[in-house]
């Protein structure tokens, strides 16, 4: 991070820094000569700490972050910012640690007057696109994104609290689980270019419909200056109208003639990874993407467009995209058993719309292969629940799926979908016909079907939300033939 005194985070927070004595008043009157440097990795869990660390201890609904300072301290860490003074560390308390949190990750931001922030949301494919951006970034200069999907209220400030005096290119994920929980994040991050990727189904549990999901989207681009970059799917209607609500310029990227980032002469390998045709207004460039499942395109076309605003050249772009492997667990992670099965871990979340994606790439990794659709549930979809999933099992069907495995509660539609589109039953089958479907209660049901009937050359994808577990499914499927899990 941006090196900082304790007392210069007190100033920014507004709190007052305490050591065993109350060793430094809010405006930086040393009562004890402690006033420790700020130097490594802002952390909200202890067991992240490391030299020179700022401990976050947050109040959550089951833990109380105070509880582990002494933890974070054994680690490495210098001090913490807290709500009410600790024994074990220097500390800012200030009232309210998020607010303070912020502050503090905003105050960086502004410290480091070179760094351009890049925001990206959507209802699917945000952490995908946020590790390809910064794969084509980090060759063009300093670039730090969020890890994982740390995309909320505290994911975004941790990222952004890595930044250095250096950092050229700040990626921020950012989700949303209600409105104006995008417009809080920008006024933490303050993004130059925006990216939106689509709007789907999503939450839709939470939000009531697709319009409303849009809405909180384009908080994104309503928060753009004029003289920032809003990179929008020209493919898909709710997200390009965004167009007229923002004072930035609009970049669209999509197949369709409206984008002036594109794609054509679309191709898929045997395992369903992408080439295409990069079209710009700099020319044209040949694309060969190392990510699985024809939906990477999309998300290709929208970091191309942020690359070549901030200055990139083409082919460097189209190099770059090229050259770029998958960073995030369990997102289309694609691996080869030693038995010759082919394990496809989709499995850290799911809705209707990356759910049908996953599907249809399972469908193109399949040809001439006996394929397994193992899908848990998509949790927050509201009343649409049962026939989404029911659609599902449907549309498994029409696209060729070998067998198709619900598992868990709340996936019966799915199992329903597919044996009125005409599946038969695989629960007490050897596993020689296609076709066939069934439910199982949880994964070790699913596991033991799938131990009994894999054979070398299937391949199978583990698909579902986060909370569903399948996962983990997918990593036990890997150490059944001795396959190394990734870490």
């Amino acid at each position: 991070m941006i090196a900082l005194r304790l007392s210069e985070i007190a100033r920014i927070t507004g709190g007052e820094v305490f050591d065993a004595s109350n060793a430094i008043d809010a405006g930086g009157a040393h009562a004890a000569g402690v006033d420790p440097l700020v130097d490594g990795p802002v952390v909200t869990d202890s067991r992240e700490a490391a030299n020179g660390s700022l401990y976050i201890a947050r109040i959550g609904e089951d833990l109380d972050g105070h509880q582990f300072v002494a933890a974070a301290r054994s680690q490495g860490a210098v001090a913490a910012l807290t709500s009410r003074p600790v024994a074990d560390l220097p500390s800012v308390v200030v009232p309210d640690v998020q607010a303070a949190f912020v502050a503090l990750a905003h105050a960086l931001v502004e410290r480091n007057e070179q760094v351009v922030v890049i925001g990206i949301t959507g209802s699917s494919g945000k952490t995908s696109t946020k590790d390809l951006l910064w794969s084509v970034l980090q060759r063009h200069g300093e670039t730090v994104a969020n890890v994982g999907s740390l995309n909320s209220e505290v994911g975004v400030p941790l990222t952004i609290c890595r930044i250095t005096p250096t950092t050229d290119y700040l990626v921020l994920e950012m989700g949303s689980r209600g409105m104006g929980h995008i417009d809080y994040l920008t006024r933490i991050a303050q993004p130059q270019i925006g990216v939106v990727l689509n709007v789907g189904t999503a939450h839709v549990g939470e939000f009531g419909s697709r319009e409303a999901i849009g809405k909180a989207k384009a908080e994104l681009v309503q928060a753009l200056p004029a003289t920032g970059f809003a990179v929008l799917n020209a493919d898909d209607p709710i997200v390009w109208r965004m167009a007229s609500q923002t004072r930035a310029h609009v970049i669209g990227a999509g197949v369709s003639a409206e984008a002036a980032v594109r794609a054509l002469d679309i191709s898929l390998d045997p395992q369903s990874r992408a080439s295409f045709t990069l079209v710009t207004d700099q020319g044209t460039a040949p694309v060969v993407l190392r990510f699985h499942g024809e939906h990477h395109v999309g998300n290709a076309l929208a970091v191309a467009a942020v690359a070549l605003a901030v200055g990139m050249p083409l082919g460097e772009v189209a190099a770059a995209l090229g050259e770029a492997r998958p960073l995030s667990r369990w997102r289309m992670e694609v691996h080869e058993r030693a038995d010759g099965v082919t394990i496809v871990n989709d499995a850290y979340n799911a809705n209707p719309d990356s759910m049908r994606a996953a599907l249809q790439a399972l469908a193109a990794m399949g040809h001439g292969r006996r394929t397994w659709a193992v899908l848990g549930e998509m949790l927050e979809l509201g009343p649409d629940s049962v026939t989404e999933h029911d659609a599902l099992g449907r549309l498994a069907v029409r696209l060729g799926v070998s067998r198709l495995v619900a598992v868990g509660q709340g996936t019966q539609p799915i199992n329903d979908g597919a044996r009125d589109e005409g599946s038969s039953d695989l629960s007490g089958s050897s596993g020689s016909s296609d076709g066939e479907s069934t439910w199982v209660p949880d994964t070790d049901a699913a596991h033991e079907l799938l131990r009994r009937h894999l054979a070398p050359g299937d391949v199978v994808l583990v698909k579902s939300s986060r909370d569903a577990g399948l996962r983990w499914l997918g990593d036990r499927l890997l150490e059944d033939a001795g396959s190394e899990v990734p870490s």
